[in-house]
């Protein structure tokens, strides 16, 4: 199963870098934002287990992402990080959704230990995407393989795997780019130029022999990004909100 995953969004860089090393070394895998903005958009956007939120950030501060977060994602765990002496900030951050909270300054002991005790209550999270069946074959992202039904064979990079096993994962659902940017590439959206996803989507297709003019595997939705088909589109059913004429 793959490591668990922490977004930690704290803007004092000294308790950011002790949290984030504390993790690592815990062994999780460990996402970071440096301020309110940056939190809120990596907070809905990214995909993540579990969230460390400290509570005065510059606008918007945490309050406002747990509310947003709560809206978008009420299942997802949070700590709330809160200062010495300011119970009213506690109080509603638990009253705003967060499943529990650490009162700074904390030791590493304390917050690993919440850490994991937040995790076990939180549902299991389902085991990752192994394989994908496509027209006329299958890919086995294990081995990074598209394996056709006559017996022909391509490999994929790395990152081509990590982009069909998101798309795959979310089937259906219109994914835009800055998302993609933030779950496959792991970096902020804006700091990437989107026709990186572009290329990647144009030679995925091209491996998975999905016709860019009529594709039927990755489509693209107008106006949104891209989708893995559902199964009735990848049979040839009609699909409204595509457009196949863009990259």
């Amino acid at each position: 199963m793959a490591a668990t995953r922490i977004l930690t969004v704290e803007d004092d860089p000294a308790i950011r870098r002790g949290i984030v090393d504390s993790l690592q070394f815990a062994g999780y895998e460990v996402l970071e934002a440096a301020d309110g903005p940056q939190g809120l958009q990596m907070a809905l956007r990214c995909e993540y287990d579990l969230l460390l939120l400290d509570l005065i950030l510059p606008e918007p501060d945490g309050f406002e992402i747990l509310r947003q977060l709560r809206r978008d994602r009420p299942t997802l765990p949070v700590i709330v990080l809160t200062a010495r002496g300011e119970e009213t900030d506690r109080v509603r951050g638990l009253c705003e959704g967060a499943d529990d909270y650490v009162v700074k300054p904390f030791g590493v002991k304390e917050l690993l230990a919440r850490v994991e005790a937040v995790l076990r209550r939180s549902p299991e999270r389902p085991e990752p995407i192994t394989s994908v069946d496509i027209p006329g074959g299958q890919v086995d992202l294990g081995r990074r393989e598209v394996r056709f039904d006559d017996g022909r064979r391509a490999e994929l990079s790395e990152r081509e795997v990590d982009l069909l096993r998101y798309l795959a994962a979310h089937r259906g659902r219109a994914i835009d780019r800055d998302e993609l940017l933030a779950n496959v590439w792991r970096i902020p959206p804006r700091g990437l130029s989107t026709r990186t996803i572009d290329m990647h989507v144009a030679r995925l297709r091209e491996k998975l022999e999905d016709d860019p003019a009529r594709p039927a595997v990755i489509l693209t939705v107008r106006g949104k990004g891209y989708m893995f088909a559902r199964p009735e589109v990848a049979d040839g059913e009609k699909n409204p909100e595509t457009n196949s004429a863009e990259p």
